[in-house]
């Protein structure tokens, strides 16, 4: 059984870089196949795309996102990180972690969310 664990600080001040960890347990981030993934729900809005890594390593954003998120991985740990630069109070969401096949796209495991919240 493949869980993610999402973490990282619920409060960030606008300008500043929101940084997320996701730790995963049962699986391991470099199994051929895999996408993991990053995605965030606003208040009230529905679910926004961030971007993923893929097993070899590289990464794939959203367009919208793309010029201000890195997405990276620490094989010795089994997590992967999401780092939102300049980030301003439209960033605040639920963001969550997830794991999907590559060959269908389907979505396997989810994390359970960790609510970011940008103010001052």
């Amino acid at each position: 059984q493949v869980q993610l664990q999402e973490s990282g600080p619920g409060l960030v001040k606008p300008s500043q870089t929101l940084s997320l960890t996701c730790t995963v347990s049962g699986g391991s981030v470099t199994t051929n196949g895999y996408y993991w993934s990053w995605i965030r729900q606003p208040p009230g809005k529905g679910l926004e795309w961030i971007g993923y890594i893929r097993y070899s390593g590289s990464a794939y954003y959203s367009p919208s996102l793309k010029s201000r998120t890195v997405i990276s991985r620490d094989t010795s740990k089994n997590q992967f990180t999401l780092q939102l630069s300049s980030v301003t109070p439209e960033d605040t969401a639920v963001y969550y972690c997830f794991r999907q096949v590559a060959s269908t796209g389907w979505v396997d495991y989810w994390g359970q969310g960790t609510q970011v919240t940008v103010s001052t």
